[in-house]
């Protein structure tokens, strides 16, 4: 029996299943910020973000990628048909090898295109191994109306200002890419019937706290895809790649309103002030509810 070993596989196939993850709803993550959503009666409202934002896509994913499909140095690989031990290859059996690697070099040129084609779409068309491609991404959020401050800290890591007012006679979202076809929200304001609009946070929070299988499942695979594209990376003489490491979330969300709140799931309720009621809650790595309110503002 002979075993070609294909080990690039496994580094491939962690990889798609890493960006699916994000993809599914980690695309985007807060680092430390503060989070504003002011709503009045008649559904006025203006919402602010001040802080971090992390693109996992833009850091250690894309250097896992492109260690990932470094070409890996063609090596023969057999196994003992009863105790399935490596052993030396004959010559006809290496010989039988090589020609199968050589025949699918195309195919192999093919997947890399498509895989590169795949992430570009991920990412609105940026190019993440571009070294230009965080500035362009900032340009493009500094021309979308809210963002008075996109700065790169490098590794996949923004500072930003955003700020925006009108009114909820339509749903509200934050944050919105133009160009992306799809990335997770940091908080949504959803209009409903009966003059309600329905709070949720649910990005604000870290996976790790809200779904810590989620979270296991993506460092598994990153940690597991890191070591195979170090290897291959190896082989071909480039840099060790690194797993990325999960940004720390920490921050504030504060919802001040003159509408009669109808639920929320703070821990202490609201407080009233000089702008109505105040709902207040800090979030950090251990929060496990995602903030959640009903406001009546007709």
């Amino acid at each position: 029996m002979i075993w070609i070993k294909r080990p690039r596989r496994f580094a491939a196939a962690a990889i798609t299943a890493a960006a699916a993850l994000l993809l599914a709803g980690c695309l985007l993550t807060p680092g430390k910020f503060a989070s504003t959503l002011d709503i009045r009666k008649g559904g006025a409202f203006t919402y602010t973000y001040d802080g971090e934002i992390h693109l996992l896509a833009l850091s250690k994913l894309a250097q896992m990628g492109q260690g990932a499909k470094a070409e890996e140095a063609f090596t023969a690989f057999c196994a003992d048909d009863d105790t399935f031990e490596q052993r030396d290859c004959t010559p006809e059996e290496e010989a039988e090898q090589r020609q199968a690697w050589d025949d699918g070099a195309a195919a192999r040129l093919v997947k890399k295109d498509q895989e590169a084609v795949a992430m570009r779409a991920m990412l609105g068309g940026i190019d993440p191994a571009d070294p230009a491609a965080a500035e362009e991404l900032a340009a493009r959020l500094r021309r979308q109306a809210g963002w008075s401050r996109v700065n790169y800290k490098g590794d996949g890591l923004f500072d930003v200002r955003f700020a925006l007012s009108g009114k909820l006679d339509h749903d509200f979202v934050f944050p919105t890419l133009e160009g992306f076809p799809m990335a997770n929200f940091f908080v949504t304001a959803t209009r409903r019937q009966g003059g309600t609009v329905r709070i949720d946070a649910a990005g604000l929070v870290s996976p790790a706290g809200t779904n810590p299988f989620q979270a296991m499942m993506m460092g598994g695979m990153m940690a597991g895809a890191a070591e195979e594209a170090t290897r291959v990376a190896a082989e071909a003489g480039e840099d060790s790649v690194t797993p990325p490491v999960w940004p720390v979330t920490e921050g504030t969300f504060t919802v001040t309103t003159d509408g009669e709140i109808l639920a929320n799931n703070t821990d202490e309720g609201a407080a009233t002030g000089a702008r109505g009621k105040t709902l207040a809650w800090m979030i950090n790595v251990r929060t496990k509810q995602a903030p959640t309110a009903l406001i009546k503002i007709d």
